[in-house]
């Protein structure tokens, strides 16, 4: 689907090819079910402002973000397979370019180039991040500590696409979502052979992409599902095995991440073919809070610290302008 990746970048062929493989992935979610909501009230956010610009050329398309308690973002820029730190005032810093695939990621699932995508942050510091190459060599989970190099420290399937990354602190467990093979993995923080947690039918993709974003909360994990428009959440039971799943709300047409607002189970979720971001009610319901208007171009991903909302746009469709977009939440 793209062009061998060149040293220096994507081509502008390869970027016109990455936008029309994530353009199917918003007809594939196709229209909200009636009973879901899409009211376009006004919504507790506002004040958006892009607070910096990311290198289209470069491959440099955000894709995930952790914070840290400063306010430092750690993102993952998919086809530039780097990972990078962009502080408060918006500088930009790469940290690490994972290894490129020798056939220049041509045969990763789906999408066709090699990718990074999930980052979560320890509490030392440690970034864990996923990569999607279609290589047994270099598909995986891999770990980056302060002031190190990459390492791999857990192989996924060749033939999945890992996506969606999370971390329990207390078991030091992290979860891992498989888009392409509808999967959630768990792998120990020191690595090793990746265990299947939940292989739910709600999980699975209908063409596209399925299991995405990801996150733990309150003794569940809570999970979205792109082609189908779904936020799930699967309880964790006692051993850590995975309960049955719940659906929680419908109609989010090409949802990817999400993150919680404090406020109990009230969620914002990166809506990425619209472009717009979500606040997604404990009920099910959802109002539209962001949208292009705000600089949003296919947003990725979603974080708050305290009251600033963090939002990654990768520009997959729009081919425009790859950003970090901050808003402040009012309630």
């Amino acid at each position: 689907m793209l062009q061998k990746l060149s040293k220096t970048g994507l081509s502008a062929i390869a970027l016109t090819a990455a936008a029309a493989t994530v353009a199917v992935a918003v007809a594939a979610t196709g229209p909200a079910p009636a009973s879901a909501a899409t009211a376009t009230a006004t919504a507790p956010v506002d004040n958006a402002r892009i607070a910096a610009h990311f290198d289209l050329d470069k491959g440099r398309m955000p894709e995930n973000i952790a914070l840290s308690p400063d306010g430092t973002a750690y993102v993952t820029f998919a086809a530039a397979r780097q990972i990078a730190r962009v502080t408060p005032a918006g500088t930009t810093r790469i940290l690490a370019t994972l290894p490129e695939p020798a056939d220049g990621g041509i045969h990763t699932p789906v999408l066709g180039f090699a990718l990074t995508t999930g980052i979560v942050r320890a509490h030392d510091g440690t970034l864990y991040v996923l990569y999607a190459t279609g290589t047994e060599g270099l598909t995986g989970l891999w770990r980056l500590r302060p002031g190190g190099e990459p390492q791999r420290i857990a192989a996924l399937p060749a033939d999945g696409l890992p996506n969606g990354l999370a971390l329990d602190p207390h078991s030091r467990t992290l979860y891992i979502t498989d888009s392409v093979l509808g999967t959630i993995w768990t792998v120990p923080t020191t690595g090793g052979t990746p265990t299947v947690w939940s292989a739910a039918p709600e999980l699975a993709s209908t063409g596209f992409l399925g299991a995405n974003g990801l996150k733990i909360r309150n003794g569940a994990v809570w999970a979205t599902n792109l082609d189908k428009g779904t936020l799930l959440r699967i309880p964790v039971l006692r051993g850590g095995h995975a309960g049955r799943v719940q659906t929680r709300a419908t109609g989010l047409t090409g949802v990817d991440d999400f993150a919680f607002t404090g406020h109990g189970d009230r969620i914002l979720a990166t809506l990425n073919g619209p472009s717009e971001v979500a606040l997604i009610q404990p009920n099910g319901r959802h109002t539209t809070v962001l949208t292009a208007t705000d600089g949003l171009q296919n947003p990725t991903s979603v974080a708050l610290r305290g009251n600033t909302v963090y939002v990654l746009s990768a520009a997959y469709t729009t081919a425009k302008d790859p950003n970090l977009v901050l808003a402040d939440l009012n309630d």
